[in-house]
């Protein structure tokens, strides 16, 4: 038998970064993310954002690859939302994303800092909080790739 525990804090955009996600609608989209996260054997313990971006906080069915759950979630939300015209000036996510994994211990601290997305963004872009989120990871980047 195998074990495993391991938390994603999932962080991606739309994009060019459009403020495209209304409040109108998100709830529905966060619900079918949500169901795309329990179709691939996962769970979602945490998930919110702002008109630009997502955080998502699930952990990893052993039989995915991280690249490939992630590509299905953009993939499918794409579709819903341009088939369901939901958030009408949607044109797709943006390349890449940021993926920091935590031990389960992490979880509250993690699910609290998606919680508060609103109010942490009131003092922070975008650019900062995710800039920010890859130093504080210790993960090099090169910042002509960062929008």
């Amino acid at each position: 038998m195998s074990y495993k525990q391991i938390l994603y804090h999932i962080v991606f955009g739309t994009k060019s970064h459009r403020r495209v996600l209304t409040d109108i609608n998100i709830k529905e989209l966060y619900l079918y993310i949500g169901g795309i996260i329990k179709n691939k054997g996962c769970n979602l313990y945490k998930i919110n954002g702002m008109p630009d971006h997502i955080h998502i906080l699930s952990d990893l069915n052993p039989m995915l690859s991280l690249s490939d759950f992630i590509k299905e979630i953009k993939r499918c939300s794409s579709i819903w939302i341009k088939e369901s015209r939901k958030f009408i000036n949607f044109d797709g996510w943006a390349d890449g994303y940021c993926a920091l994994t935590y031990a389960y211990s992490d979880k509250d601290i993690v699910e609290q800092y998606i919680a508060n997305q609103q109010e942490h963004h009131k003092k922070t872009s975008f650019r900062d909080e995710f800039i920010a989120l890859l130093k504080e990871n210790h993960i090099e980047f090169d910042e002509k790739y960062i929008i």
